[in-house]
């Protein structure tokens, strides 16, 4: 197998097929980012907790069935790695969305410079996550946003094969038009398959200009095995 390498992975990814779909409806399939094994290595961290920071189990807050941990600092490699390309590749859609609808947060070329930025104002905790989901569990509806300085597009991968290791599970986005009904965006994802989607609000072309649209994400009750994806937000937490 050729060496793993993430930056010319992620450069090499149809990005103007990406710009589009994030502009058109606020998702955008990547295609496989990790291999299996990739994908085993990482949830088979789950157990050991010295790899994290926090555990949170979704019914104890009204945020579904199932839980998460955020990693702990240092990140696992990967996460790190696909953050690190990822980012400056994301922030020039994210300048433009911002533009877009008026906003005057423009976004630095690299991510450290961004986190610098969130760490100055308290937002120190790490963000990136893990996610386990078992037969029954399901994530409402919701966005990441965790303080003042919010990025506006995340990533998120697969880690578990659908047929084989679960069923139902389906990631699931929807957008809330003003003076409309909202409009719902089911992501169909692979083993090791990621998508880029929208944390909050982003822009749509009307006929008298830009207006927002504010997105939600969340996952369908899984019917049976386990399921577990790993969500990389570019943002830290205060």
């Amino acid at each position: 197998m050729p060496e793993y390498d993430v930056g010319k992975l992620v450069d090499g990814l149809d990005w103007r097929a990406i710009g589009d779909d994030l502009d058109q409806v606020g998702v955008a399939a990547t295609g496989p980012l990790l291999t299996a094994e990739q994908c085993a290595a990482l949830h088979a961290l789950y157990p050991d907790d010295r790899r994290f920071r926090s555990h949170v189990v979704m019914k104890r807050h009204g945020f579904g069935e199932g839980e998460y941990k955020y990693y702990a600092n240092p990140l696992p490699e990967i996460i790190a790695s696909l953050r690190e390309a990822f980012y400056p590749r994301l922030a020039p859609i994210a300048n433009e969305w911002h533009r877009r609808m008026g906003l005057d947060r423009r976004f630095p070329e690299n991510l450290q410079a961004f986190l610098d930025e969130c760490h100055l104002d308290g937002q120190t905790r790490t963000t990136p996550l893990l996610l386990k989901y078992g037969p029954g569990d399901y994530n409402c509806l919701h966005q990441d946003l965790y303080g003042a300085h919010v990025f506006p597009i995340q990533l998120v991968v697969l880690l578990s094969e659908p047929g084989v290791d679960f069923t139902g599970g389906e990631f699931v986005m929807t957008e809330q038009r003003p003076r409309m009904q909202s409009r719902a965006e089911v992501v169909p994802l692979s083993l090791g398959h990621g998508a880029l989607f929208t944390v909050n609000d982003r822009p749509k072309a009307g006929s008298r200009g830009n207006y927002r649209v504010k997105m939600r994400h969340g996952v369908s009750r899984v019917r049976s095995g386990e399921r577990y994806t790993t969500g990389i937000i570019f943002h830290d937490a205060a």
